[in-house]
């Protein structure tokens, strides 16, 4: 399954530039404007929709007026194919930023790593949250519980999203807990690829975001 979603990952949602900056007809937040970077896989990146604006992270800045900084990799997570993207360090190019607002989407691919590496990925989660907090004392961290896709869930989902809640809730993150459960089992909020959402979910995706951050006051 790991594997599927590596290789099916391989297609970049349209539109995409490095920055994860929408199109040149999109609305074009002001300069001045917060601005948000998003650490996260397949599923922040937007991989699965129709179009880069179509994706939830590109979909909630542009409603708050945000610029959007979002370097995602697909199948990346805590650990998982950490070392394949050696070169494209993520926190650093976040801290980089220097952004007001930091979103850590992380944690799906790990559950393929779960059963060999489960004391690093708790460890990893511990200390991503670390780096960029201390790099970063003025942002504002959003953590969110891992994504998920199937109606079945592994045991290790829930073990890694205690950990993502633990470690957020050390180092002062607003944390959103639920999202394993907003698109998962759901075949018409899928892709053809059915591993990745597709407009629909992301649509859903979207909404259920926008919800949880108006509960944060964002």
């Amino acid at each position: 399954m790991a594997a599927a979603i590596l290789v099916a990952s391989v297609a970049i949602v349209a539109g995409c530039s490095p920055t994860g900056a929408p199109d040149s007809d999109s609305p074009v937040p002001n300069a001045d404007a917060p601005l948000v970077a998003f650490y996260g896989d397949s599923y922040t990146l937007g991989t699965g929709a129709s179009d880069l604006t179509v994706r939830w992270s590109t979909q909630i800045s542009l409603d708050r007026g945000w610029r959007e900084f979002n370097p995602s990799v697909n199948g990346l997570g805590f650990i998982n194919n950490r070392r394949s993207f050696a070169d494209d360090d993520l926190p650093a190019l976040i801290i980089a930023q220097q952004p007001d607002i930091v979103f850590v989407t992380m944690g799906l691919n790990d559950n393929f790593s779960f059963d060999r590496a489960a004391p690093q990925i708790e460890q990893q989660i511990d200390l991503d949250l670390e780096r960029l907090t201390s790099a970063l004392p003025d942002a504002r961290f959003v953590v969110v519980e891992p994504f998920w896709y199937t109606a079945e869930r592994p045991v290790s989902l829930d073990i890694i999203s205690a950990w993502v809640r633990v470690a957020a809730e050390r180092y002062g993150a607003d944390y959103i807990a639920g999202a394993s459960d907003w698109i998962a089992g759901n075949d018409g909020l899928m892709a053809a690829d059915g591993l990745h959402p597709n407009d629909e979910g992301y649509a859903l995706m979207t909404r259920l975001m926008d919800e949880a951050l108006v509960e944060l006051g964002l």
